[in-house]
């Protein structure tokens, strides 16, 4: 049985869900929120409060301005549930979730969903061997144990954040051997038809040419435009090889950090069997929500970066307004107060995501790197399914990505897709010549997190 009754309970303490319960507590709502780590900040902002000057002052003023939101939820009296890894939410507005090695439950008058983002799969030949990782991955771990590379390190991919870890590193003393981007001169022509957008928000723009700038200064070899990625090494990684202005290179490296951008972490929603649509500027899923993020009309909202990638202070401004449109159902704003602010975070939403256009067909990921020609890559890191197995499914009549799990286990390993959903999507599209939204993705069900067996029986 359900312990509890909140007015609202909020899954990811991310901008969107820190920044959703400050809201909600100023109309008086009672707030739970639950997330996995041990304290609030969610990957953008993680463990900012333990952070030293030093290390604010290598990951920049965005990070550090984290500081802030963490100490307004902090004050808010909003409760926080730490290291509670969520693995059911249910449409009757209840919220399983694993605590302490104790299976509980949460029920809610509303729920919001703030799960963020994942690093985009970046499936080449050798992308599997000790020594890769995604960027992302590599800056949580400056974040949570200041740990930095202790020998020259080569990124490689694109995406801000590429150029971001870039910028960090270089801060930080860490030899860059070199960064190799993917973007085209065609992605600047499809990219310059949101300029005007682009300009209007011209703070982010200026925060990619200092980037750029610092690696110059820096002199870190820059291979703009590089092709054909991929990775040599027998027990670990040793090199990256690519094609740059029609020349082949080869760069030695044991660490190789790839990045092609982000995309919403949608198993929440998908195992609420909420409508997704395929987003093909940002090539990936995006639940189908009204204009406050709810699904349906179910009491169930989602907000951030887990609805469609909007960056940081756009996922706040949206879990605001999921708020507000929560304490207006729940009769807690008088309708003047509640359109007043709801006019005030549209506002600011609209400028924070004026850029975004822009940046979405800039940093296109190439086809060649989200659906690997070479037969042998691996797709399903879990299952070791490689995209030739993929193709084979498909000739062989497999109709969506859920049936790929009968035809060899496909998306059944313990990241139950995340790794290799959007790959499998677009593969299978590609063999059948149809759009991906006729292909679908995995059927998600709970637990989206593992629990044994004693944990669930002890609820």
């Amino acid at each position: 049985m359900a312990a509890d009754i909140v007015d609202v309970a909020i899954v990811g303490a991310g901008p969107a869900g820190l920044a959703a319960a400050i809201e909600a507590r100023q109309s008086g709502l009672s707030v739970t929120l639950l997330d996995e780590q041990a304290a609030t900040g969610g990957q953008i902002y993680r463990a900012v409060d333990a952070a030293s000057a030093l290390k604010r002052s290598v990951l920049g003023e965005d990070y550090a301005a984290g500081a802030q939101l963490t100490r307004q939820f902090a004050d808010s009296g909003a409760r926080h549930i730490a290291g509670a890894a969520v693995w059911n939410v249910g449409r009757d507005l209840t919220v399983n979730y694993l605590c302490g090695g104790a299976n509980q439950s949460l029920q809610a008058r509303h729920i919001i969903l703030a799960s963020g983002a994942m690093e985009r799969p970046f499936p080449i030949s050798g992308w599997t061997l000790p020594g890769v990782m995604g960027a992302g991955a590599a800056q949580i771990l400056y974040k949570t144990a200041g740990a930095l590379p202790s020998e020259p390190v080569v990124l490689a991919g694109c995406g801000p954040l590429l150029y971001l870890l870039a910028s960090q590193y270089l801060q930080a003393g860490v030899k860059l051997k070199a960064v190799i981007h993917t973007t085209q001169r065609r992605d600047y022509v499809r990219a310059s038809a949101h300029l005007a957008g682009a300009i209007r928000g011209w703070r982010d723009l200026r925060k990619g040419m200092r980037m750029f700038s610092q690696l110059s200064k820096q002199r870190v070899p820059v291979y703009a435009g590089a092709e054909a990625l991929s990775i040599q090494g027998t027990h670990h990684a040793e090199a990256i090889c690519f094609t740059h202005k029609g020349q082949s290179h080869r760069i030695e490296s044991s660490l190789i950090l790839l990045h092609q951008g982000v995309v919403p972490n949608t198993q929440l929603s998908w195992s609420l069997r909420a409508r997704h649509r395929w987003d093909n500027a940002q090539l990936c899923w995006a639940p189908e929500t009204d204009e406050y993020g709810q699904i349906e009309k179910t009491g169930i909202y989602i907000a951030g970066d887990s609805r469609g990638i909007v960056g940081a202070k756009a996922s706040a401004s949206q879990g605001r307004l999921a708020a507000i449109a929560i304490a207006g159902a729940l009769d807690r704003l008088a309708p003047g107060d509640r359109d007043r602010r709801e006019r005030a975070v549209r506002s600011e939403l609209d400028n924070q995501v004026l850029v975004r256009p822009f940046l979405d067909a800039l940093y296109r990921p190439p086809a060649a790197h989200r659906m690997p020609a070479d037969d042998s890559v691996i797709v399903c890191r879990c299952e070791e399914v490689t995209a030739g197995q993929i193709r084979k499914y498909a000739e062989l009549g497999c109709q969506g990505p859920n049936q790929t799990k009968a035809f060899g286990r496909c998306g059944m390993g313990p990241c139950q897709g995340r790794l290799c959903g959007l790959t499998v999507t677009e593969l299978l599209a590609q063999v059948r010549g149809l759009p991906p939204d006729e292909i679908g993705y995995y059927r998600i069900r709970a637990p989206i997190k593992p629990i044994t067996i004693g944990e669930l029986a002890a609820d």
